[in-house]
């Protein structure tokens, strides 16, 4: 029989305890373990996302209460955040808690993604960014001891919904 720990591991609910209003939920398992996002039929495709920063995920979607709607992807503290996708900065500021300096590209209709845990914003509300335009530096997030590491905080959404970055953005590139 089904159980709520099920649908909310096949829908990445997190414990289950949240579910929105017209959310969208999955009743059987996804087919393939999760693959890249497909459009529905007249739905918008996904733009052709690129690594915000080259370093490895250091915490997982759903890993953690933490990343329960992105990923944490590592990096060298100060060095360029890139734009994943060209788009709109449709916010940017420290007014969220726990996300820091943290920027939000709108990459049309559909698809967001949010950057946080940044040192600095080099880009500001309203402006149009292009895929791989450095728009922020990194700054430090929560490490798993309760300290702090340098890292970004990742998301991407379709239709308000986080999507796990990992299946959607190209593998890190591989150190000699």
């Amino acid at each position: 029989s089904l159980c709520t720990a099920q649908l909310a591991a096949w829908n990445r609910l997190g414990d289950g305890t949240l579910i929105r209003a017209g959310q969208r939920l999955a009743l059987r398992p996804p087919a393939g373990g999760g693959p890249r996002a497909e459009p529905a039929a007249g739905a918008e495709p996904p733009p052709a996302w690129r690594r915000p920063v080259p370093g490895p995920v250091l915490a997982g979607f759903g890993d953690s209460p933490l990343t329960a709607s992105g990923i944490q992807l590592g990096g060298r503290p100060g060095q360029p955040v890139l734009a994943a996708a060209s788009g709109e900065v449709v916010y940017a500021g420290s007014g969220l808690k726990g996300y820091g300096e943290l920027l939000i590209i709108k990459h049309g209709p559909a698809w967001l993604s949010a950057y946080g845990y940044n040192e600095s914003l080099l880009v500001h509300e309203g402006e149009r960014v292009v895929a791989g335009q450095a728009i922020a530096r990194l700054g430090e997030g929560p490490a798993p001891d309760g300290g702090r590491r340098p890292a970004l905080h990742f998301e991407i959404r379709r239709n308000g919904i986080p999507l796990d970055p990992a299946g959607q953005l190209p593998p890190a590139a591989r150190g000699p």
